[in-house]
């Protein structure tokens, strides 16, 4: 979803991005630095800007400004969020020099601990160090979970804008067709720099937790939204935002925060990680409390930058946390980032939450205006009281949403939002309605949905059918010479049950038809299309197309046309006619059940003859064979986030373990199958996450077929043909090289996340991230399916196929992704069973990989 979500967000705020020149006066010229008050540490993403103007700029990564301003004003402005606002007078003819020392907000400095800047930083005998170290041995007690019940009324406000929109880009001629954008301006309140909001989002939820049976539901009462991202499955919208800017908690070891994992300045190996400084004490709210500053070991790893403001007495209570991210982090996109929360003491002490703000300057490059981003979350209404209707905790679903909650009007909002709207954020709609009426943005917005989705729709607005996925329109292989294809679905708007897709396809050299068809019956009312979680559905399916055996497509279609370039011949192809009908229900706990039962015909074709053996040990050559078979496939994926499309769910994070269970079963002579067949697969895949150093990405996988069956309903190993990276296959291996009645395979993936190449001096610069990974698998095939031995009935291997020996295939890797923030590189390295001919012992492979 990363990959979308910025993708979407580049193409429409591309069509923004637009300069021009003020009217000129006599020249200011302003350069200076800004710094922390107390730490004396420089400030990056300050807004300093000429008051009563648009002109302004925001502190570099070592506190730097410089302003160049013709115009009437003559006082310079400074503001963070989280520190009193400064002003200045300038003079005008001359570089006026500032060193600007920012407070923050609300504190009475008591007094200060002076520091020698240059003192080497040591751990031993450090007041600060020991001081941390009882912050963590205490971090518990105070949580309020450890209440029986906790529940709290939570406000949401999150805000998209592109960022500096100064009236410069009128001059621009693209910006002729859309001077009335210019209506719509706000200025940041945190910045002070005008803004366009192009996304505004809003929820206002009850939030119940249970510690015993533990159990936390979310009541949404109220949710809108508005903007350029309308064109996206709002639900995977809702989804991806909730983990991007996941809410922060300091007393865990990690913190989860833009698909990444930082380390906690309250971590268990935070007195490894960080250096700890105590700076000063100081009376807030009428409290006693030391400001502890922190700062990561290495500037470039994932960690913060900031300051806690803590009691002075026994229970180290954390009055307010400040954070930021150090300014050689090696993170994408995020130029600037600005954490504030806020925490109250219930009456027993219990710490509670009640302001969270995060504010993020997004930057595709260095020298782009960029993206705002400003999320206000409010917390209130506390309770440690059981909630009066207990049967909140018996709704299977963690989020449940009121039937009018999207239906809120303007006056609902004004009487329950927690924190009032400001300027023009809340008008975005009235803005795209504007927008939309511009045939140049009405038509662009479409294309960029196009090429988002994948579907060309059919109306304006609600649409009953749609065209694609348009990626599958050309492609090829060796059986059917170029091969096109057209396809579409139904959706929700013509029925919210009953649903349909499908497509034909047709092969230039083969000169054959093929065609596949779906019926599906939902029953739960869907909002877009069938595949919306959780499923509840039964569906019939009639199809007819090639079989391209031991090429599994698991996260795209064997159509895409990015796949088309190939590495090996890909002549492993049979026609493949199946008839069938499956039920498949999830559950909000994230178990899910598929059962279904089909009836299918596999062809033979010149590259894959069916040769049989006859009891004399002769071949008889036949055209095709029949099965009918049962299938049941349970699965269990609690905690899962996903990012929905059409066709496919990409996983947002993989913290929590996948686990997979599937048997087929087929009785010879029974509905026209012509063997007994019985299959067995399991499977678990999960992600460990090792603080700053990294996460590893591990799937296991195993399986059986216990009956003697011709090669095609075998196992055969996933190979990758393409030059591109592909999860869950094998780069270097050939389709059909191995075939198997029982296997073991392990995929095992470590993306250090530049803790290697961060430390290497100019390399680091380039912000590049290591990846080593591993992958195999042992198989092995008893006499009863190995044509060797001539067991009736079997068909005869083509040719490049082989029996396994003693030995696991295996594949290592080491790759560099981040390249150009967009790309990853692998190269491979094949081990074992090198001696086999037309292989590829070695190879580089490449792919788009779109991450934080």
């Amino acid at each position: 979803m990363s990959k979308r979500f910025i993708i979407v967000f580049t193409c429409i705020a591309a069509m923004f991005l637009l300069p021009f020149t003020l009217l000129a006066q006599q020249k200011i010229l302003v350069e200076g630095v800004v710094k922390d008050s107390v730490t004396q540490e420089p400030l990056p993403f300050v807004s300093v800007y000429m008051k009563g103007t648009t002109t302004g700029t925001m502190s570099d990564d070592d506190g730097r400004f410089y302003i160049d301003y013709s115009g009437p004003s003559r006082t310079l402005a400074a503001s963070s969020l989280g520190y009193n606002e400064r002003s200045f007078t300038v003079e005008p003819g001359h570089v006026n020099k500032l060193t600007i020392l920012m407070s923050p907000t609300s504190y009475a400095l008591a007094e200060v601990i002076v520091r020698p800047q240059n003192a080497k930083y040591s751990k031993k005998n450090n007041p600060a160090v020991e001081f941390v170290e009882k912050m963590i041995a205490h971090r518990n007690e105070n949580s309020p979970k450890n209440h029986d019940y906790y529940s709290y009324e939570r406000y949401e406000k999150i805000t998209f804008a592109l960022n500096d929109f100064t009236e410069e880009r009128k001059k621009n001629w693209l910006f002729k067709k859309f001077d009335f954008i210019f209506d719509y301006v706000d200025t940041s309140e945190v910045s002070g720099k005008p803004i366009l909001n192009i996304s505004n989002k809003e929820l206002l939820e009850d939030v119940y937790y249970r510690k015993s049976p533990f159990s936390e539901k979310r009541l949404v009462k109220a949710i809108k939204s508005a903007g350029v991202d309308e064109i996206l499955s709002q639900e995977g919208v809702q989804q991806f935002l909730g983990e991007v800017f996941k809410e922060i908690d300091i007393y865990q070891n990690d913190i989860p925060l833009f698909l990444n994992r930082f380390v906690s300045p309250l971590s268990r190996i935070g007195t490894s990680f960080y250096k700890y400084y105590l700076n000063d004490t100081l009376t807030i709210e009428g409290e006693r409390c030391v400001n502890l500053s922190f700062i990561p070991f290495n500037t470039e790893s994932f960690g913060f930058t900031g300051q806690l403001y803590v009691t002075l007495d026994s229970t180290y209570f954390v009055k307010r946390v400040m954070l930021d991210f150090p300014t050689n982090i090696n993170l994408n996109f995020v130029e600037n980032m600005s954490v504030q929360q806020t925490f109250d003491r219930a009456p027993d002490g219990t710490r509670l939450l009640t302001r969270d703000d995060i504010v993020v300057e997004f930057k595709l490059t260095s020298k782009s205006k960029g993206l705002y981003a400003h999320r206000t979350t409010v917390y209130s209404d506390f309770s440690f009281e059981p909630p009066e209707d207990m049967s909140i905790f018996d709704n299977p679903a963690k989020v449940i949403e009121q039937e009018d909650a999207r239906k809120r009007d303007d006056e609902y909002w004004a009487e329950n939002r927690m924190v009032p709207t400001t300027g023009k954020e809340n008008i975005v709609n009235l803005m795209m309605a504007r927008l939309r009426q511009v045939p140049v943005f009405y038509y662009g917005e479409k294309v960029v949905s196009v090429l988002i989705t994948g579907y060309i729709p059919t109306a304006k607005k609600d649409s009953k059918f749609e065209f694609g996925p348009m990626n599958t329109t050309i492609s090829g292989n060796s059986l059917e010479g170029a091969r096109f294809r057209v396809g579409g679905s139904t959706m929700a708007a013509l029925s919210r049950n009953f649903f349909a897709n499908g497509y034909l396809a047709y092969g230039t050299k083969d000169e054959k038809f093929k065609y596949d068809l779906n019926l599906e019956y939902s029953f739960d009312k869907k909002k877009e299309h069938p595949n919306e979680f959780p499923i509840h559905s039964v569906r019939l399916y009639y199809s007819y197309d090639v079989n391209q055996l031991g090429q599994h497509y698991l996260y795209t279609s064997k159509d895409n046309v990015f796949l088309a370039l190939k590495r090996a011949k890909d002549d492993k192809i049979t026609y493949l006619r199946q008839t069938g009908i499956n039920y498949m229900r999830e559950f909000y706990s994230g178990f899910s059940y598929d059962i279904g039962i089909k009836y299918s015909t596999e062809y033979a074709t010149k590259f894959i003859p069916f040769d049989k053996i006859q009891a004399d040990g002769s071949t008889l050559p036949i055209k095709d064979y029949s099965m009918s078979t049962a299938i049941v496939k349970l699965r269990y994926a609690p905690n899962e986030k996903f990012y929905q499309t059409r066709d496919y769910r990409v996983p947002i994070t993989l913290d929590a373990p996948v686990f997979t269970l599937s048997h087929e079963v087929g009785v010879k002579s029974v509905l026209g199958s012509a063997y007994n067949y019985n299959r067995t697969d399991v499977g678990i895949m999960k992600r460990f996450w090792f603080s700053a150093f990294g996460y590893t990405d591990i799937i296991l996988l195993g399986g059986k077929v216990w009956n003697k069956v011709p090669f095609p309903l075998l196992i055969i190993p996933n190979a990758n043909l393409s030059y591109t990276i592909q999860p869950e296959s094998y780069s270097l291996l050939n389709a059909m090289e191995f075939i198997n009645d029982q296997y073991a395979s392990w995929d095992v993936t470590y993306f250090v996340n530049g803790a290697l190449l961060n430390r290497i001096p100019f390399i680091k610069k380039l912000k590049w991230r290591e990846v080593f990974f591993t992958r195999g698998f042992w198989g092995d095939l008893s006499k009863k399916n190995n044509p060797e031995y001539g067991p009736e009935g079997v068909f005869l291997f083509p040719q490049g196929s082989y029996k396994m020996g003693k030995k696991p295939y295996v594949e290592v890797g080491a790759g560099v992704e981040n390249i150009f923030k967009v790309l990853r590189l692998d190269y491979v390295w094949r081990l074992t069973y090198r001696d086999h001919p037309d292989i590829s012992k070695s190879g580089l492979r490449v792919s788009l990989h779109f991450t934080f």
